[in-house]
């Protein structure tokens, strides 16, 4: 289960209604016999501590922290203050406060806080200020003489803004404790790949290429997954920020070399962090398959297009093409490079990818995303 992150307030909460209790019952000691019926004062009290013992156990127990509790509070103190008019007289109202006290009553305004934050606490704070008004039957604007209504949404105010705060804080810990145990499981899954599949890889392509014949194409396959292998396993794996954008006409040039030629727009092409990322993934897999089966002669023209509510980047090669039903093939026999690795990283992220070619004519790869 889940730690409470205002755990701590609800425990203060409760040394308060302890307190506040306390108080209650030497104000109720001393003004009972001014009471019309202070039999009645007394019984009245008895359900005050009751419900004070049975909220103090509900909040520190967790079962009561949620909202239909907090609210059965509000609308026993507001009972309770009301129940002055059967206990004192009218004269006696309007001279003092109402017998639970200010004080204690204010224990629904610190519950409503911590619940829901400080618009509720507020809200809540303003009930007890209304039972007050309507017990003495006039608002008090003499903040002189009564400062209820400042108490009451101070105190709501100051408790709800502290609730939300350690609630943003325990999320924005938890947020972070994710990220280092994915990162750490990524180490570790790199160091095995990099023990393993990618050392593997690299000496398949290195004998393959030594011992020449039908084992070269073998040799080529295994060199373009472990330069994928190389990719996945370097990257850094660290979630992008919110609202984080980056330049992606910048991320395109870093793949520019003697075969392949990157055409950018002069001015940053901006794309949230994730997305460039997976553009530039599927950019970087179209020129992956270039290399590997376009020809050793083949050059590639990346160009990068700047639409306002989309961009585009065009992955064109001056190869052998690819023959009618090639892709097809590929899919049914197990290797679906092009079909995830391009096609479904476009449509992951709300765009399309559409492809040209044929045999002898090159390839033409169209990657489109939304802004």
């Amino acid at each position: 289960m889940t730690a409470d992150p205002v755990a701590p307030l609800w425990r203060a909460a409760q040394v308060f209604r302890l307190l506040s209790c306390v108080y209650a019952f030497g104000f109720h000691l001393a003004i009972n016999p001014d009471l019309e019926s202070p039999l009645a004062g007394w019984l009245l009290f008895a359900v005050l501590i009751v419900w004070s013992a049975a909220c103090a156990v509900a909040y520190l127990q967790g079962f009561g922290r949620r909202p239909g509790w907090v609210l059965a509070e509000i609308v026993i103190v507001v009972a309770l203050m009301l129940s002055t008019e059967l206990v004192a007289s009218d004269q006696w109202a309007l001279d003092n406060q109402s017998w639970p006290t200010t004080l204690w009553a204010t224990n629904a305004t610190i519950s409503a806080a911590i619940l829901s934050g400080p618009i509720t606490g507020m809200l809540a704070g303003l009930v007890i200020v209304a039972a007050s008004a309507v017990l003495k039957g006039y608002v008090s604007i003499d903040l002189g003489r009564n400062a209820t209504v400042v108490i009451e949404l101070a105190v709501g105010l100051a408790v709800g803004m502290a609730a939300q705060t350690a609630r943003r804080a325990h999320a924005e810990l938890e947020r972070a404790t994710r990220l280092s145990a994915s990162l750490e499981e990524r180490e570790r899954l790199s160091r095995q790949v990099h023990d393993g599949a990618i050392q593997v890889l690299a000496l398949v392509a290195r004998r393959g290429r030594e011992i020449g014949g039908d084992t070269a194409q073998l040799a080529e396959l295994a060199g373009e997954q472990e330069r994928a292998l190389r990719r996945l396993v370097s990257a850094t794996g660290a979630a992008p920020r919110d609202g984080a954008t980056s330049d992606i006409g910048a991320m395109l040039r870093r793949r520019a070399s003697d075969r392949v030629s990157v055409s950018v727009p002069a001015e940053p092409v901006a794309l949230p962090a994730a997305v460039a990322e997976e553009l530039f993934a599927a950019v970087t897999n179209a020129l992956d398959n270039v290399e590997a089966h376009a020809g050793p002669d083949a050059r590639a023209y990346v160009l990068l297009e700047d639409l306002g509510g989309s961009v585009t980047v065009s992955v064109r090669d001056d190869g052998v093409g690819i023959p009618d039903g090639r892709l097809e093939t590929a899919v049914r026999e197990g290797r679906v490079g092009v079909a995830k690795s391009i096609v479904g990283r476009m449509n992951w992220l709300g765009g399309r990818a559409e492809l040209n070619t044929g045999p002898g004519m090159g390839t033409e790869w169209e990657l489109t995303v939304p802004r």
